[in-house]
């Protein structure tokens, strides 16, 4: 990959070479302002100067910098790698200590190892009240204002992306305060499918709800399981739930139920979300046992042919080309009804955060900005991941997944169609809601106490504050 230059510089020319930058600027909110770089507010707790930035990792002697990240799939895996072997070859006083763990184990493990009495310097943090706002709340992550300034993240990156990573400083306000993170990549949860099956069966991609069911049931009539599905590491839940929700509740609606803007878990969009899961489960629409199948399970059969769809995020595109071949594989987002906007639910991966205990913090951010800035969104590009900002420059070739991906992201970002992942929510609404799920899917629960039971959730949390 590339040689990289980790000191500041002018970020003027590179917002207009990241012109594509603006496909990221969806608003998350109907009134958010799409400027780049307007903060929300200080808020609680702002961060405070400690003294000028360091921005030469040579200076800073040797150095062990443990970082922690969730990038096991293979695009993200293989970049992570090749930029953290570049980093070291430019500063060999450094030495990465990477530990990688799958989404779901970093859920229930890192809080122990900021806790502990060797924490990692970096790390990646999942947006949202659950995880950041936690962290943020037991002062295990430290402000990144003053390093957003030096390498002026705080103008190359859209506001609404720099908002999902910031909390006050108590961790009660999430998307205003101090900024906590970066994010390298993009993302959007949409729908794989196998191009020679679904010609087969005389059907084209699905565009709409609608489509995607008469294609699930053209699939299960003729032998092929319609949808690789497995629930066992819980967050495939999440995304099923939130494409789905995302086309019979709509946009304004699920915004207002995450953002805590006066809408109801229990209203008919969700509950008829809902009810169209428990329905696909009952029609053997998805995987046998899905329950207690993983989701790598789940993609590996959708790769080998078992199946006709996978509903999954951008982060499996490389994955799956490799094993599927770019051309065979396609991707699309779904829209309400035909001729209307995509909508579903993404924004930016996990956001690399620098520890409150880090003993090198400098060199923390200096490692943070080689992986976010132009060189380092190129060379994730280059592994087959979407970045945040894509360069201006990059162009998958026609007929590919990545091209289909980068066209999808267009057209939910551009026309604001890009929705919040459900469980930012509260900070325990990431596994009511899994639980929930699961019991739905499983016929324990019916729709509408599934609606309830996220409900009561949700009126826990706001009864805290």
């Amino acid at each position: 990959m590339n040689d990289r230059t980790p000191a500041p510089r002018r970020r003027g020319t590179r917002r207009r070479r990241y012109a594509a930058v603006a496909l990221a600027a969806a608003c998350l909110t109907a009134a958010a302002a799409c400027a780049p770089g307007s903060s929300s507010g200080s808020g609680d707790g702002a961060a405070k100067s400690a003294g000028p930035v360091s921005t030469d990792p040579a200076k800073a002697g040797k150095v062990t910098l443990t970082v922690w990240d969730q990038n096991t799939d293979p695009g993200s895996d293989a970049s992570t790698k090749a930029l953290n072997k570049a980093f070291m070859k430019k500063y060999p006083n450094v030495t990465i200590k990477r530990v990688s763990r799958s989404f779901a184990d970093l859920k229930t493990t890192l809080k122990l190892a900021l806790s502990s009495a060797n924490p990692p310097d970096v790390v990646q943090a999942n947006q949202g009240y659950p995880d950041m706002g936690t962290f943020v709340k037991a002062q295990l992550l430290q402000p990144v204002d003053r390093y957003a300034k030096t390498y002026h993240w705080d103008t190359a990156y859209p506001a609404q992306l720099l908002d999902l990573n910031r909390f006050s400083g108590d961790g009660k306000t999430w998307k205003t305060g101090n900024l906590y993170g970066v994010s390298q990549t993009g993302e959007i949860v949409g729908v794989y499918y196998n191009k020679a099956k679904l010609k087969s069966l005389g059907l084209k991609p699905p565009q709409t709800l609608a489509d995607f069911q008469t294609a699930l049931a053209k699939a299960k009539a003729s032998g092929l399981l319609p949808l690789s599905y497995g629930n066992a590491d819980k967050s495939p839940g999440i995304h099923l739930l939130g494409v789905v929700q995302a086309l019979t509740a709509g946009k304004s609606e699920v915004r207002k139920l995450v953002f805590s803007e006066g809408a109801k878990w229990t209203g008919s969009g969700t509950v008829k979300a809902a009810t169209v899961l428990r329905d696909w489960a009952k029609k053997g629409y998805l995987t046998q046992g899905f329950n207690g199948q993983s989701k790598d399970q789940a993609a590996a059969a959708f790769a080998e042919g078992k199946s006709l769809f996978l509903v999954d995020g951008t982060w499996q595109a490389a994955g799956l080309a490799t094993k599927m071949g770019a051309e065979k594989l396609g991707f699309t987002a779904l829209s309400p009804k035909a001729g209307d906007t995509p909508v579903t639910q993404g924004g930016e991966g996990l956001a690399w955060a620098v520890t409150s205990k880090s003993k090198h913090p400098d060199v923390a951010a200096a490692y943070m900005n080689f992986l976010v800035d132009e060189n380092g969104m190129k060379l994730s590009a280059d592994y087959g991941n979407l970045p945040a900002l894509p360069p201006a420059s990059y162009s998958p070739r026609s007929g590919t997944v990545h091209a289909d991906v980068l066209a999808a992201w267009k057209s939910v970002s551009e026309k604001d169609g890009l929705l919040p992942y459900l469980d930012y929510t509260t900070p325990t609404f990431y596994d009511t809601l899994t639980a929930a799920v699961q019991e739905l899917m499983a016929g324990q629960i019916s729709p509408e106490k599934f609606g309830q039971t996220l409900q009561t959730d949700h009126d826990s949390f706001l009864k805290s504050r």
